[in-house]
Order: structure tokens, then sequence, then C-alpha cells
């Protein structure tokens, strides 16, 4: 579909044996003309829409391609004039380049191993400058400051740009991909590593756009509940095509669409090349994406041709050029880009005669000269106005540019752009003239790196760019104002004092967050957040006691409006109902638990779901969100594999608490009883909000009702700890002791096991509630290394053995996999047997999973008997003998293999 400017003459037509009458064509492409220019762009818009609705009515609507012209959006006569120094600018750009180039050379030099990527910083380089210089409003700015969201490959030019800056030291650049040990620089953009420099981590390929697009919805969701003024404040996204192929790249682009995140902007550095080859090397990637973008709903401004270009499309009466470019595929894009003028020349231009007339006045050098739209600053000036200036709609710029521009035959648009980490003199010295580099021989050999004096016209418009625009970016804060928590006993008594009352531990944490809604100070920086979930988890009473949060209000009455528990939107409301999407729903969290650092306004949300959606559904966004150093809580409700009987295996969440051990900053529990979810949840809340501490808490909570007793006294610390003491049972003369240790919905199995043991087998026990092995195993890992290293001082005991000291049999139970309860196996002295639910799920009841997993009381009762014959307190006849009580059939096979 061709797009006609007005300044477009004449007006280009079918050719005469596509059309059966040229004249009349030519009649409406004039009246339309016309139409244009007597009233304006919003007029020929409005009589295309009116001709499409009646051609539909007709029935004669033929299918129209969804997207434009293979040519830039915005046309020379729009374009609005670039109001810097663009001579300077391209010098500036050069220098970084070079130094970018230099420090992954250097490394690779020198280690031949560190790894680091040239070619895509060399591709987006023009981008981050036009961004650097004219847009992206640093942390100083009264607007607040803007947030940028990298692309991770050009990690190497956002530390050049700094360099310069002075933000960064040479001898940080020298020490490229070299962290330990030193104030080395990390591979990609790692708040965790680099805390004050990276606000988002984006590494992961397709992380960046869904949380840019949640981080951009954020500041509107504060703005219209009154806590911060965010509306001058805009979200930057520089992405790269390939990375569009990630589902979570294009996930929420509706959403943003739908909710007019006019303060959102996607930077798409479109140089046609992915890791292996072309993106699409039959196909077009940006007309594909611009049909993705458009049918979203996203205002689209594709910058595909530099300045150089205009002339030619001005020679081109009948847009033979124009057609061409879009018979062209990327993988012929490619090749024609990483081959000179000459071949260019042969190979497109003198593929018809008109094209060749286009260019017969240009030289080989003229034509390889040619420069795609992304590296062109006023192309790239008038595409982030035209960002920057649109209302109503996100918009998403797609800017063409070759992958290792300026690398020459050593990797500019081949293949193998992206591994290059090396080059030769000769190509170092190929680089330095195409970008007419002051650099000496020595320089090159040396990779020294590029720094003019600080009087110099570059330094100093480069500083007085940063200081009008705010200041450096990338710049992370680490804290925020504090927000006091409420005392415990004000809003959690009647977990602390359950005394046998039933209810779920999903009941419970949704009445202690209920609670804290009433404190006056700290309800207002809660953030719940629901994955459609809210009714399953008892959570409706905040619709109208908070409000679901919509830019819009409710615009209808809802059907159950007579209800106490009506659905009820409001522009203000606070709670965050995301729908059916897991990955949204924590990219959500992660931007209300990073607010702190990002809006320097401290922030607690809750985000609730079911745990199997969790740490296995979205696990690289809560990975991301613990590099960001990420404060709040996570609640996987309907947790372990048998609270949620009728289910099956898809629902059933048995190993989440292994994954949350794996995440350094979460602090991960699996409470049995209300008591000890207030504890922790009131910890959690002073650590991070009034201590600012940069960890989460991961805490499992059941939708099983049964009696919960009050907090024994004391205990508190050891809840926080990982383990208590319950329960004991004795028996005069018994056969032996064991220790029980059990945790979330298995420990009542546990007690139960406890006191089979004693009535049947006169065997006694102690009863462990464990709240937590993952805090077990990193205090009983770390007490363990300090004793390795100091091998000379006294012996330090970590807490796990601290409560389970010398060789009394240990069994631990738990409704998720054996690798759960052995985090602490190696640190116990004792014999010591696990017991999980291993395997896929299954739907039936909660007795018949548990049996069927081999976690009931009677299978407990038998592997304590089977532990103590192990030791010789018992025979193993007495392990027969519980084995036919209890009627288990031992010749199954087991549960992880059926």
């Amino acid at each position: 579909m061709t797009i006609f400017q007005p300044s477009e003459s004449p007006i280009p037509v079918q050719n005469d044996a596509e059309d059966p009458d040229p004249l009349e064509t030519r009649e409406w492409l004039e009246s339309l003309e016309a139409v244009v220019k007597r009233a304006g762009k919003e007029r020929g818009q409005f009589l295309m829409k009116e001709l499409e609705m009646h051609a539909q009515q007709l029935g004669v609507a033929a299918p129209v391609a969804p997207y434009s012209s293979y040519r830039n959006t915005i046309s020379l006569d729009e374009q609005p004039v670039h109001p810097g120094d663009v001579e300077l600018e391209n010098r500036i750009t050069a220098i970084i380049r070079w130094n970018a180039l230099a420090m992954v050379v250097r490394a690779n030099k020198a280690y031949g191993e560190l790894g680091g990527h040239i070619a895509s910083y060399a591709s987006a380089a023009e981008i981050f400058e036009i961004g650097f210089n004219h847009f992206f409003h640093g942390p100083q700015s009264a607007q607040g400051g803007d947030l940028v969201y990298f692309q991770p490959h050009s990690a190497p030019g956002v530390y050049a740009r700094a360099f310069l800056e002075g933000r960064l030291s040479e001898d940080q650049l020298s020490h490229y991909r070299q962290e330990v040990g030193g104030s080395g620089l990390c591979s990609y953009p790692h708040p965790w590593l680099m805390p004050d420099f990276w606000q988002f981590p984006t590494g992961s390929m397709g992380i960046g756009p869904i949380s840019s697009i949640y981080q951009a919805r954020f500041l509107r969701y504060l703005q219209h509940r009154g806590l911060a003024q965010t509306s001058a404040r805009h979200v930057w996204g520089v992405f790269g095509d390939g990375e569009m192929d990630e589902p979570e790249s294009i996930a929420a682009l509706t959403l943003a669409a739908r909710e007019k995140l006019d303060n959102l902007s996607f930077v798409i550095n479109c140089n046609l090349q992915r890791l292996d080859g072309p993106v699409r090397g039959n196909g077009q990637i940006i007309q594909e994406l611009e049909s993705l973008f458009l049918g979203a709903g996203w205002n689209v401004v594709k910058v595909l041709w530099g300045s150089d270009w205009d002339p030619l499309f001005a020679r081109d009466k009948q847009h033979m050029l124009l057609r061409q470019l879009a018979m062209t595929v990327d993988g012929e894009y490619q090749t024609l880009g990483a081959n000179d003028g000459t071949y260019n020349q042969k190979h497109f231009f003198q593929l018809k005669p008109e094209l060749r007339e286009i260019v017969a006045h240009m030289s080989a050098t003229e034509i390889d000269a040619l420069k795609r739209g992304g590296h062109d600053f006023r192309k790239l000036y008038a595409a982030f106005s035209a960002a920057r200036d649109h209302t109503g709609r996100p918009t998403v710029i797609l800017a063409k540019t070759k992958k290792g521009y300026g690398m020459g035959r050593a990797g500019e648009s081949r293949n193998t752009s992206h591994q290059q980490k090396k080059l030769d003199v000769d190509a170092l010295k190929e680089f330095r003239s195409r970008f007419n580099l002051p650099l000496s021989d020595q320089d090159i050999a040396e990779l020294n790196f590029l720094k003019p004096a600080d009087d110099s016209r570059e330094m100093k418009y480069l500083r007085e760019r940063r200081e009008a625009l705010g200041g450096g970016l990338p710049a992370r804060r680490r804290i925020a104002e504090t927000v006091p928590i409420p005392p415990i006993e004000s809003y959690a008594g009647f977990a602390l004092n359950a005394d046998g009352k039933e209810m779920s531990t999903t009941m419970a944490v949704v009445r202690l967050i209920t609670n804290l809604l009433r404190d006056k100070s700290l309800a207002p920086r809660i953030v719940p957040i629901v994955a459609d979930e809210a009714r399953t988890f008892g959570m409706a009473s905040l619709f109208r006691q908070i409000g679901i949060y919509s830019p819009l209000g409710q615009l209808y009455t809802p059907e159950d409006d007579a209800s106490m528990l009506s659905y009820k939107e409001s522009k203000s409301g606070q709670l965050l109902e995301e729908g059916i999407t897991e990955a949204g729903a924590l990219s959500s969290w992660a931007a209300a638990a990073t607010s702190y650092s990002v809006h320097g306004l401290a922030m607690l949300p809750f985000y609730i779901y079911y745990s199997m959606f969790g740490f296995q559904r979205v696990g690289d966004l809560i990975w991301a969100a613990a590099d960001q150093r990420a404060r709040g809580f996570l609640l996987g409700a309907t947790a372990g594999r048998t609270t949620l009987g009728g289910e099956g295996l898809q629902h059933q969440d048995g190993s989440s608490h292994v994954s949350a051990a794996t995440v350094p900053n979460c602090r991960a529990y699996d409470p049995a009883f209300a008591g000890e979810i207030a504890v922790i949840l009131d910890h959690g809340a002073r650590c991070m909000v009034e201590q600012s501490e940069d960890v989460f808490y991961y805490i499992t909570v059941m939708n099983e009702n049964y009696a919960h007793p009050s907090l024994p006294a004391g205990a508190a610390e050891a809840v926080l700890k990982g383990m208590y003491h319950f329960t004991s049972t004795a028996k005069e003369g018994s056969g032996g002791k064991v220790r029980l240790l059990g945790s979330g919905a298995i420990l009542r199995e546990v007690i139960a096991a406890s006191q089979l043991l004693v009535d049947d087998w006169q065997v006694s026990a102690d009863v462990w509630s464990v709240t937590s092995f993952t805090e077990l195993a990193r205090d009983a890992r770390a007490t363990e290394r300090w004793n390795r290293l100091h091998p000379k001082d006294r012996r330090r005991n970590s807490y796990v053995a601290e409560c389970l000291p010398g060789d009394v049999p240990v069994v631990a139970a738990t409704d998720y996999v054996c690798a759960y309860p052995d985090l602490v196996a190696s640190f116990v002295r004792a014999p010591y047997r696990s017991l999980g639910t291993d395997g896929f799920g299954r739907s039936d009841n909660r007795a018949s999973l548990r049996r069927f997993f081999e976690i009931d009381r009677q299978h407990i009762v038998v592997a304590a008997l089977y532990t103590l014959a192990e030791a010789g307190t018992v025979t193993h006849d007495v392990v027969a003998a519980a084995v036919k009580k209890y009627e288990i059939d031992a010749d199954l096979t087991a549960p992880w293999v059926r």
C-alpha cells in the first residue's frame, strides 16, 4: 500500500496492464490529493475511513496490507529542524563508538574468554545519542526524569558515553566484564551489580518490553491515586527487532494502547539481524512489526532512509524505487549492506532502467555512502519528536540500521556480526578512517581510549546537553523515605491468638492485608495485585473497599451492582486486577516493588497467585525483579501439590520453593498456621519498608480450612529463622525416639503421625514446624563456610544443628519435592530422610493425593520406623508390620514414575 504525500507529483497509478481505466483511477487520486491539500490530512483520513466502511457494506472491500509503503513515515516537508549541531554530534558518536569497540576488543585480547558485543551498539549508536542529546531527561530535571530501558547488547556504548561524561573511569572501562575483586563493569544492565548506575535489567530478551509497558502504566497509577506527579515523565524502551519474537515482548501491547499510555515509546533497532542471521530473511521484519503494532493500536513511525535518499525519492516520479524497495526481502538487504557501492549499483540500481536513471548522477562511492534512517540524526530527531508529542496512544519507532555499522569487512551486516569480539589492526584502521578519528597507529595497536580535552567543543557540547536535560543517565537511587509499619498486635491479633479457630492460611493472609489497609499511613502504599483470581482467594471484599484501578473509571453499571462484593472499577482504585496474565501481573508487581528507587516512593506490593504459576511460569521475570532489588511480597496461594485436589497436574505446585531457594535475595517461607504468617509478614514489611533492605518475600499459603493454634510465646524469632519446636509425644519405656519435621500443608499430617507412633508403636517423637528450609539451609551454609575458612577458631553451630543435635533420626515431610527438605540434609548429623511429592500431580481429594504421594501420616510413620530400624533401634519386622497395618501396597511403582 502506498502512502501519498501532498507534495508528490505526479500521482502514481497502477500500470495500464493492471488498470482497465487509468483515467478514472487518476481522477479519484487527484480528488483525494485536492482534499488533503485544501483541508488537511485529517479530512483525507476521514474520507478514507468512510469509503472503507461503505465499501464493506457494498461487499466490495478489498484486503489492504496492514502496513504503509517502505519509506519514512515523516515526509521531508513535515520534518522538524534538528536543533543541535549535527556535525558535532556525529564526532561525539564516533568517539563513543570507538571507545565501546576498544573496551570489548581490549578485554578479549587480554583474556580471550570474556565475550561482549560490538555490532549491536554500532548499529544503535545514533539512536542512543539522539536520545541522550535531546530527549532522555535525567533525574535532576524539573519533570522528575525519564525511564529508559536500554538494549542490553548495547551496554558498551552506554559505558563509553558515561566515561566521556566523567561518570565512569578509564580503569572501569579497562575492566569491562571483570567484576570479581575490583570495580569492573558488568556485561549487561544489572542493578544488583551496579546499584548506582543501572536502573532496569534488560539482559533477558523480552523482559524489557513488557516491564517498560507496566512501568508506564504504574506511572499513571501513581498519578491517578494522587501519590506522585508523574504526568511529564516518559518511558523509553530501546529494543532489538529480533527480540520482538519473544512472547513477553508483545504480550502487553494491547494493554498499552487500551490504557492510552502515550507516556511510552518503543524504539526498535531494526538492523534486520539476530544472533545467527537475518531476523526475517525471506520477509521484511519492519513491515511485519508495523502490522503488529498498528493492529495492537499503537502509533507507528518508520525511519528507514537517511537524508541523502530524499533527492532520490524526489527523482522517483513513477515510484519505481519505492516499489523495488518494497519487493526486496531482508536477506537481500543484508547482502546489499555487507557490500560496497559498486555491488549495490549492479545488484539493485541496475535491475531496471528507471532505477538506473534515478542514480545516474551518482558514483559508486556516493551510493556506498547512502545511510539508513537509523544512522541519520535529522531523521531520528523527527521520529523522537513525533513519539514524544503524540497523544492518546503509545508510539513505536521502527529505525532501520546496519548491524556492525562502521565495522566494514570485519562485521558490517554480516551473519557473524553478533559474535565479533576481536578485530585485527587493519580492520581497526579502517574503522578509524571511516569515522575520521584522531588516533595514531600506536593508539590503534594499544586500543587506547579516546577522550577529548575538557575544554574541547565536543566535551562542552556533551556536558551542556546532559545538564539541560537533568543530568546523567542511567542513574539509580537506592533509598526512599521510610513508612512506619503499625504494631503487629494492631492488625494481627486474630492470627497470633487464633486459639483453635478454623481458617485457611490464604484467608489469614488476606485478612492481614485487609487490616493493614486500615492503617492511615501505610494503607496508601499498599498495592494488592491479582491475575484474575481475587474471588478465588477471598479478596472480593476489596473491590468496594479500595476499588479496582482503571484509567477510565467505570463506564458501565456492573451486573452485581447491588452486591456488597460488586465489581467496582475506579480511576483512583488501588487493586491491580490484571486479568489472565501472570507475566503482566508480575511486571506490575516489579514496578511497584521498585518504586522506592524509580520514583523515590516506597510502596508495598502484594501479588497473590496460584503458586504453580509463579516461579515455574514467570521465573525469569522474578529473577529480573531480584536483579532490580525489588521489595515486596509474592504470595503463592493454593500452594503445594496436594492442597488443590481437584485441579490436577497443571495447577499443583511441588517445586516453587526449590526455585525460590536459588534466588539470593528472596526469603521464602512455607508456614502452616496464621500466627506464623503474621510474624513473617510483619518482619518482611519492616525489613523492606522501614529498614530499606533489598529483599523480597515469597510466602506459600493454602486454601485448606483447619483449626489454627495460637503462636507459642517466644516463638517469633524461631519462626523467622526457619523452625521451632511445636510439640512432643512421649511414651514411658518407648521403643525409640524420632524427630519429625513438617511444613505448610503437611505439618498436620506430621502431628498426626507423631500420635500414631506413640499409640501404635510406642515411639516418642518431637514435632518441629519448619517455616523455611531455605532460610535454614542458608544459615547452615554460611556457618559451614565460616568454619571452613577459620579452622583455628572456635567452631560455630548452625541454627538447624542447634535444633537437631545428636543422633536422633529425623524424618522431614512437605508438600513439595524431596529436594526442598533435602536442602538441610547434609547439615544434620543424625540419619535424615525426606518425604515429598516428586512426580506429576493428580486430580483427587486431599487425603487420596497424600496417600498417593506417600506423605500422609501412615507413610510418615513407616518412614520413621524404617529410619529407626536402619539405626538398629527397632527391628525391620516392626516396619513390615506397619506396612501391613496401614494397608500400604508395597508393590506399587513409585509416585514419581507413575
